[in-house]
Parts: structure tokens; sequence; C-alpha cells
């Protein structure tokens, strides 16, 4: 399946990808676009579009708190790991405004900047953040497994 959104990455358009592919389309190809085209793009190429205004997978509300596209994608495809769960904190955090912001969204949010500068293109950025979206997941099952802090996994 084609997933379409816009160009210029940085957090949730990152995010929404590793996602995609790890839990959802492990076949997905994506497309980056500039943002008036979004939608076109999408409908032209059969593809579902996401992180756009007038997107079913966008931002939201939810008990009065702001949530992204990365939480959009974990409602429709009923998503319900522990540690996807306690992922998505850090990526709202990142992303958006949330009442209770985690710490470490500050440091993905760095990162994702970081990498958006320096990747020469959108599936440049993808292939070099994949692994630290890897990395905050396997973090987050350690700690939703009880083993707290990642240094008390690692003695």
């Amino acid at each position: 399946m084609k997933w379409v959104t816009r160009e210029k990455a940085k957090v949730d358009r990152i995010a929404c990808p590793w996602l995609i592919s790890r839990f959802v389309d492990p076949k997905a190809e994506f497309l980056f676009v500039p943002k008036e085209k979004v939608l076109d793009v999408a409908k032209e190429q059969g593809g579902i579009p996401f992180d756009t205004p007038g997107a079913e997978l966008h931002h939201f509300k939810e008990d009065g708190d702001d949530r992204c596209s990365f939480d959009a994608i974990i409602k429709k495809y009923q998503l319900t790991d522990a540690a996807l769960l306690d992922l998505a904190e850090i990526v709202r955090t990142a992303d958006s405004a949330p009442r209770k912001p985690r710490p470490e969204g500050a440091g993905l949010e760095a990162m994702a900047l970081g990498f958006r500068t320096n990747a020469k293109d959108d599936h440049e950025n993808m292939r070099l953040q994949f692994p630290a979206y890897d990395a905050l997941y396997a973090y987050c099952k350690l700690k939703v497994g009880g083993q707290g802090k990642l240094e008390h996994a690692t003695r």
C-alpha cells in the first residue's frame, strides 16, 4: 500500500512510517509530497494520506488532550502493545503539546530536527531515524516490563 504525507518530515511524519512499517503494513511505500498535494496524490495513487489536514490519520483531541497522527494510527489499527503506547507518549510530547509531557520527548524532537537537517531527502531521513525508533521501542519495552531505567537492564 502507498502511504502519502507532507515532505520535509520531522517527528510525526517519521514516527508514523516507522509504526506503519513495523506494525501495520510491512510492505508500505511512503510518498512525501508538498503539503497542498497530499490528498490529491493519495487519491490518484490509491494511497492512504496521513499527518495532513483532511486526512483520517491526523492530529485529534481525546480527553481534552492533543494527540498526533501516531496516536491516530494506533487507534485506527487497534494496536495495544503496552510498549508502543508508552512510545506514543514520547512521540506526542515531541510533536504536540500534551498535558503530561514526557522528558524523552525533548530529546526525540532535537534528534528529529538534526536528522532532517542532515538527510538529503525524506527517505534517507527515514532510513537514518528508524534505528532510533527501534531503540526507543526497546527502551519502552524494558520500561513497561518493569525493568525501570535502561541502566538496570544492562547490568
